[in-house]
């Protein structure tokens, strides 16, 4: 890392920045749902809703068939399983080089557990096996275009047998080979999920073939990734770096040190934190700007030290047990309460101290702009939080 004589940038810049880079302001915001999943690097997919709601609080006009479009339609924007072992909607350009630095590692890994799992758990399954029931799963979708795990299954018996796990234990379950088989592929690359059948909250998707990407060299592309990353997060730490990627500490300092990383002071006494060359000087303070984010939303979920736009005491209303985020409420770059939507349609939200008229004001238009593109949809978090479930009771 090259360094510089640590140039300071303060936790105001840092909020500026995610504001501006992260188009949270709202004359900052984009007409494409390409563009705001360029601007966080990947909307967050564990949830259904997330990519929606992420990419529409970002978008000028918002709406769920913009994001359908980039989804089904011109499937510029594409689901993987890659950074942390998460799944993340990257587009099409930069899938190659999430497919390099994560999801690939994460295939090979899933390959591996798979195979365990069917020797242990399952009867008459080899790694020839497995591969052959590929074949033929690809070999329908060719045909096909496109069809759910059940369908699959119909003309693939080998993806109706299940695995009986933990047997004896309280947590004992099946699982269908099928529904991992799907799993792995998807994240080998051969497969994506295709439009759901239902609403776009819902998680019964069939799957479609898709065209290998180019084999990229791994470093080549992780590189890449931490470059996009520190553009649009950056300064961040070498931990937030690793955290936000799952990688091993020595990849990302190998990375931080390809892109020609910078170090700069950060405030409070914080470890110091790299921001791409050129990029250490002060950007222009956004208007002021509200802004309802979904659970998992890239813009809480982008450091792994967050006190710089979220309160520790806030993190036990706001968070899971297992580290999910749930909504959040921001005003100017800081996480400023939560929110939720009640099964009648209203979008409600609690602050969690005073922060003016103006915030308040700012708030709830940005709850009314949500309600108006929302509809009749009604959103429930998969997974929730106190602060959450407290609102929607």
């Amino acid at each position: 890392m090259v360094s510089t004589g640590a140039v300071p940038v303060g936790d105001g810049q840092r909020r500026a920045r995610l504001g501006l880079r992260q188009l949270l302001a709202s004359a900052g915001r984009v007409a494409r749902v390409e563009e705001a999943a360029d601007a966080v690097v990947g909307l967050h997919a564990s949830d259904p809703a997330t990519v929606y709601l992420s990419a529409c609080a970002r978008l000028r006009e918002p709406s769920a068939g913009e994001v359908e479009r980039a989804l089904y339609e011109d499937v510029s924007l594409v689901k993987l399983l890659s950074m942390r072992r998460t799944l993340f909607a990257v587009t099409e350009e930069f899938a190659p080089y999430v497919s390099a630095a994560a999801a690939r590692p994460i295939a090979v890994k899933e390959r591996a557990t798979l195979l365990k799992h069917l020797g242990e758990f399952a009867e008459g399954w080899s790694e020839a096996r497995l591969a052959e029931t590929e074949r033929a799963v690809l070999a329908v979708l060719a045909a096909r275009g496109e069809a759910t795990t059940a369908e699959l299954g119909a003309e693939v018996p080998a993806l109706r047998e299940t695995m009986l796990m933990a047997v004896g234990k309280p947590y004992e379950a099946k699982q269908s080979v099928g529904s991992r088989l799907l799993r792995l592929l998807a994240s080998d690359g051969h497969v994506r999920r295709s439009r759901p059948r239902g609403s776009w909250l819902s998680s019964s998707y069939p799957w479609a073939p898709v065209e290998q990407w180019p084999e990229l060299p791994a470093r080549e592309a992780k590189a890449e990734v931490v470059r996009r990353w520190l553009a649009r997060y950056g300064p961040g730490t070498v931990e937030d770096v690793k955290w936000w990627t799952g990688w091993t500490l020595g990849d990302v300092r190998r990375a931080l040190a390809d892109v020609g990383a910078v170090e700069v002071a950060l405030s409070g006494g914080a470890a110091a934190g790299s921001v791409l060359p050129g990029d250490e000087g002060p950007v222009a303070e956004p208007e002021p700007w509200a802004a309802l984010l979904p659970g998992l939303d890239p813009a809480v979920m982008g450091w792994r030290g967050r006190d710089w736009y979220l309160w520790p005491e806030d993190v036990p209303a706001l968070f899971d047990r297992a580290g999910n985020a749930g909504p959040t409420v921001w005003w100017c770059g800081r996480v400023v309460g939560g929110w939720a939507q009640r099964a009648d349609g209203e979008v409600v939200w609690r602050l969690f101290g005073d922060v003016g008229a103006e915030a308040v004001a700012a708030v709830g238009a940005e709850a009314e702009r949500l309600v108006g593109w929302l509809g009749e949809v009604r959103v429930t978090p998969r997974f929730r939080t106190p602060l959450e479930r407290e609102l929607v009771a």
